[in-house]
């Protein structure tokens, strides 16, 4: 389809913004297979989030070993995203996708077996969350990578903000389902629900039709085809300051999410049901920032929404942390979500369509390098932190962190305007 074809397509009489534009990258049929099959599979693995945050508290009542486990589920990123990002460009992305659907579906199966004897304990919930990281380090650079392959380069953007909406839309139904099932059924239910949720995505991707993988040249090692990815983005200034502020918040910012089991119980006072809705009410806000981005993305300046969702995300924390009206939390979550949808989704975006199609795989492989390697330390400083000075002083620390690093970010790019992308 030409450009200007595809553009009137998605506007309407008047050049309004039609839901067409919203769900452009739906008209790919191996795209749509993806959504459906990620839309139930992430909704189970949200399932299975909720409750194991849940369970290591009951277990222990340590908010240090609720950032320990996050931790140790990111830490395997670390060591392995830029290897998952070099996989990813070497081999057909579908079949890396596969067997870590495939390896996360076991791990659920044994959590849920373990849960059921009344066996658990909290070393086996570290190991678990240990090899679930590796499954992650090398699926996440592949699954984004593989965008591109499921539609089109002018789709590629949409597609992004598709995905987060699938991610967020299952934060919404997750947590929900989560709380009801560790209210009336056990949290045995919770884990085997998110095993079986897995054959929704391996179906879809068994049933696409993709063109036959022409394998690239062999490099000639696989450190000096990694190093490359290290050395485009470092030329390439756009990424590399996206992922320096990317690194700021995941380790200030989002490692808030592993306090909130404690921030439930210990600030507000509520159950499993209110944890539960804590967590649909930040996924529903983050749903409707990914619906946002895909439908007014092209619209709008791509700094007004990195820099406007990260002051939204970092206001919303500052008020959690003073809040004690749980009505308010509840809005205040939402708006929460939206923000850092804005910020995240349109960061992802802006990474993805800067760089060239061989290098995509090494350059996500870095992302997840950064999302993993940050998580750990945040997931760390914030259970330590709140053990000395409370929950809610942690989460203004890092409310504050963030705001400022988006104030430097912004003086930055004024002061030295990106070149590249």
């Amino acid at each position: 389809m030409p450009r200007e074809a595809a553009g009137q397509s998605r506007r309407g009489p008047e050049g309004g913004v039609t839901w067409r534009a919203t769900f452009a990258a739906l008209r790919h049929r191996n795209f749509r297979l993806f959504f459906i099959g990620q839309l139930i599979s992430l909704t189970g693995s949200w399932i299975q989030t909720t409750a194991q945050g849940w369970l290591v508290y009951q277990l222990t009542g340590s908010k240090v070993l609720l950032g320990t486990v996050a931790a140790v589920g990111s830490l395997p990123m670390l060591l392995f995203s830029l290897w998952g990002g070099s996989v990813a460009d070497r081999h057909p992305k579908r079949t890396v996708i596969f067997f870590t659907q495939a390896a996360m579906m076991g791990l659920a199966f044994v959590f849920a077996a373990l849960v059921a004897t009344a066996r658990i304990q909290p070393w086996h919930i570290l190991a678990l969350a240990a090899l679930g990281g590796v499954a992650m380090a090398f699926d996440m650079p592949a699954r984004q990578a593989f965008m591109v392959e499921m539609t089109s380069r002018e789709d590629l953007m949409n597609a992004v903000s598709l995905n987060s909406s699938i991610v967020n839309g299952a934060r919404v139904i997750g947590p929900a389902v989560a709380g009801l099932l560790m209210a009336h059924m056990g949290l045995t239910w919770c884990f085997l629900l998110n095993g079986l949720s897995f054959v929704a995505v391996m179906v879809g991707l068994r049933m696409m039709r993709l063109p036959r993988f022409v394998p690239p040249a062999k490099p000639a090692s696989t450190g000096r085809h990694m190093l490359e990815g290290f050395a485009y983005v470092v030329g390439h200034r756009r990424v590399l300051i996206l992922l320096l502020l990317f690194a700021v918040v995941g380790v200030f910012g989002w490692s808030y999410s592993v306090l909130l089991p404690a921030y439930a119980t210990d600030v507000l006072h509520v159950g499993e049901g209110g944890y539960g809705a804590l967590l649909s009410a930040n996924g529903f806000g983050a749903l409707v920032g990914a619906l946002t981005v895909a439908t007014f993305g092209s619209r709008i300046r791509p700094r007004v929404l990195v820099l406007g969702g990260l002051w939204l995300f970092s206001a919303t924390l500052l008020l959690l942390a003073v809040l004690r009206s749980y009505p308010l939390v509840l809005v205040c979550m939402a708006v929460n979500g939206w923000g850092m949808l804005l910020y995240f989704s349109t960061t992802n975006t802006l990474m993805q369509t800067s760089v060239s199609d061989a290098m995509r795989g090494r350059v996500m492989g870095i992302w997840a390098l950064v999302f993993g390697g940050m998580m750990p330390i945040g997931g760390l400083e914030s259970g330590l932190l709140s053990q000395a000075v409370g929950v809610p002083w942690t989460i203004a620390v890092g409310a504050l962190v963030c705001a400022a690093a988006g104030l430097v970010t912004w003086w930055w790019v004024r002061r030295n305007p990106p070149h590249a992308g």
